[in-house]
């Protein structure tokens, strides 16, 4: 409505790469990101993989000044590397661990470590700008691709993306704007995004905003950049674009993207740049309307249904792959608990006197008691992980089911 008061919010973020001992000039770079966010002043920053508490320590006490508020979210082994620094006053805050996230046997990758999670404070935005909305802004993280051609991790992404969107869903009714903020590890026109944005509504700050400036296409992975890994981005030579700023309003206000911006490369004045993800800078314009918005959910609703419909197919390959593993861990838990009994049997034959005639192995006996323990244990615990993995997949092709029936059956 004309001649009512505005919100500007700036906004930022960025996936840090702060895995100590592992990232390359880490230290560096998290003094170089509180430097440039105490210069800036924006008004909101989601920050992901900032894995040491003491990074997130030492930028709190750097940025208390310009952000009052902050939360750093706890998960996992290794924590879930989620933080927020807001100008605006942090009333509530919520930690969502999704179900699935990745193989524990994956050492090499090591999500299923971190906890992958969502992580929602609840703030009131605006107090003295005269305009005044319950903000939601979530900043997350999903599962890595790692390998685009065989991509072994989609069905888990894809259950991570439909958890995220029924929590939108679920913990936004209070909220007059909902902001999100991450790396969803999805380029854009990828089946978990489009689940994503159609499923709770929410806008692409790229798609949406009136200028843009950065790199081409608004990519966040760029061959440019130093700490990329070069061979990951060879089918895309200007990059990829897994980090988004997403927004919606729900109640009786508007959200426009005045600009878009994305980092390119160095900092400024330095040689290196924030991380091996270029950062993504939002400027949104909050302003209350005379009516209140519509649903999330309304016109596009058969092509929400065809969304659904393949992500639960892309679920249910999953499913199927993830019951024959348990099959498979199962099986070798039989043979290795066969393999004990036969030993036991032979142990105790020897004591009854049987066999007596020739020596027995101890050492031998004793090295095979060991591996067949190592193997039943294993693969005991691989098959109740799978037995778990099964049941999560399981129940979100359930939930899919019925939400494509609900679409399928509105007039």
């Amino acid at each position: 409505m004309e001649g009512e008061p505005t919100l500007r919010l700036r906004i930022f973020d960025l996936n840090c790469w702060a895995i100590r001992y592992l990232s390359k000039r880490r230290p560096e770079r998290v003094r170089l990101i509180g430097d440039t966010l105490r210069r800036e002043g924006f008004d909101l920053v989601l920050l992901q993989e900032v894995w040491s508490e003491q990074d997130y320590s030492d930028l709190r006490v750097k940025l208390a000044g310009c952000y009052p508020f902050s939360h750093y979210f706890r998960s996992g082994v290794i924590g879930s590397g989620l933080c927020v620094f807001s100008r605006f006053p942090i009333l509530d805050t919520l930690l969502y661990q999704y179900s699935l996230n990745g193989y524990p046997y994956m050492l090499q990758h090591g999500d299923w470590f971190c906890g992958k999670s969502v992580g929602l404070p609840g703030s009131r935005a605006g107090v003295r700008m005269g305009v005044t909305a319950p903000l939601l802004s979530l900043s997350l993280q999903l599962h890595a691709e790692y390998c685009r051609e065989k991509d072994a991790y989609l069905p888990h992404r894809l259950v991570q993306a439909w958890e995220l969107a029924q929590f939108i869903r679920h913990t936004s009714k209070a909220a007059d704007v909902v902001l999100l903020g991450g790396d969803l590890n999805m380029h854009p026109e990828d089946v978990g995004i489009r689940l994503l944005r159609g499923w709770t509504g929410l806008r692409d700050a790229f798609a949406e905003a009136t200028r843009f400036e950065g790199c081409k296409n608004g990519c966040t992975l760029v061959p440019d950049n130093c700490f990329t890994d070069k061979s990951e981005l060879l089918p895309f030579p200007l990059g990829i674009r897994i980090d988004y700023i997403l927004y919606k309003a729900i109640s009786s206000f508007t959200v426009k993207c005045e600009e878009l911006k994305t980092t390119t490369g160095p900092a400024p004045g330095t040689d290196i740049p924030f991380s091996d993800h270029e950062a993504v800078m939002a400027t949104l314009h909050i302003q209350r309307q005379g009516q209140p918005a519509g649903a999330a959910l309304g016109t596009a609703d058969l092509a929400l249904a065809d969304v659904v419909t393949e992500a639960r197919t892309e679920v249910g390959v999953g499913l199927r792959e993830a019951r024959r593993q348990r099959y498979s861990s199962g099986r070798m838990a039989v043979l290795a608990l066969l393999l004990l009994l036969l030993q036991a049997a032979a142990a105790l034959g020897t004591l009854a006197g049987l066999g007596a005639e020739q020596p027995f192995p101890k050492l031998s006996f004793c090295l095979l008691a060991f591996l067949a323990l190592g193997v039943l244990a294993l693969a005991t615990g691989l098959h109740l992980f799978h037995t778990m993995e099964v049941k999560m997949l399981h129940g979100t092709e359930d939930q899919m089911r019925m939400a494509l029936r609900a679409l399928q059956e509105r007039p």
